[in-house]
């Protein structure tokens, strides 16, 4: 049975490990999104994260239930690094463009910890905090009840749909990622008009966008679509 999460208060009067180092929910998350980066996912266990704070194992324990807990806290964390410093500026459309961005942003800057939670609903305190500022900038803007949890709804699953496949590029070794993106020019620009024609007329236009996230142009078109939703309710 799993030991029981010790309160905040009663952590931050435990001893320090034998570094010196005083343990903390924010450190544990910090040094697990370090291994991450550093080793994926496999990397990740409680014996390699008790070695990398100097702690024993068993102490992670009394800040996580398990290490699937540490997942949903890592989320969590990645969703506050993409509120830190944001405000709104009470209109819609570029408030919602700048969290969607944001939140893309956080995710792909840890693409092996993105793979792991883009999925998850960890429930925690950054992700209410996201979703109630993105519920509340559309119902503020005029949407229907019924309309904000459709868009709601669009616009999550897109961000982090987008995160996912665009950390899973970025996590792959770096000549599967090179040997991916020169396909565009090394198999797709040289196919015949004969045999692929839209392929061969897109060719260039293809090669110069596809190795870049698609992410911008369907928020925007995301965007585009709720915009034109709202004009009908306001007619």
């Amino acid at each position: 049975m799993p030991k029981p999460v010790v309160s905040e208060e009663k952590r931050r009067r435990r001893r320090p490990t034998k570094s010196g180092t005083v343990l903390s929910e924010q450190l544990i998350v910090d040094t697990a999104l370090r291994m991450l980066r550093e080793h994926g996912s496999a990397g990740l266990t409680a014996r390699r994260l008790g070695l990398a704070l100097d702690a024993d194992p068993s102490t992670l324990y009394r800040y996580f239930r398990g290490m699937d807990e540490l997942t949903l806290a890592i989320g969590d964390a990645l969703v506050g690094q993409a509120l830190r410093g944001w405000e709104p500026t009470g209109e819609w459309r570029p408030d919602l463009r700048a969290i969607g961005l944001r939140i893309h942003a956080a995710y792909v800057a840890h693409p092996q910890a993105a793979q792991l939670t883009t999925s998850r609903v960890t429930g925690r305190p950054n992700e209410l905090a996201a979703d109630e500022a993105v519920l509340d900038i559309l119902r503020q803007a005029g949407f229907p009840l019924q309309d904000t949890v459709r868009i709601y709804h669009a616009f999550i699953d897109q961000t982090l749909a987008f995160a996912a496949l665009d950390a899973a590029s970025l996590a792959l070794p770096s000549a599967a990622l090179h040997a991916d993106e020169s396909r565009w020019h090394s198999t797709y620009a040289h196919l015949p008009h004969t045999t692929h024609p839209r392929i061969a007329e897109a060719a260039d236009l293809l090669a110069a966008r596809m190795p870049d996230s698609a992410y911008p142009t369907a928020l925007e078109m995301l965007l585009d679509s709720a915009a034109a939703q709202l004009q009908t309710v306001r007619r």
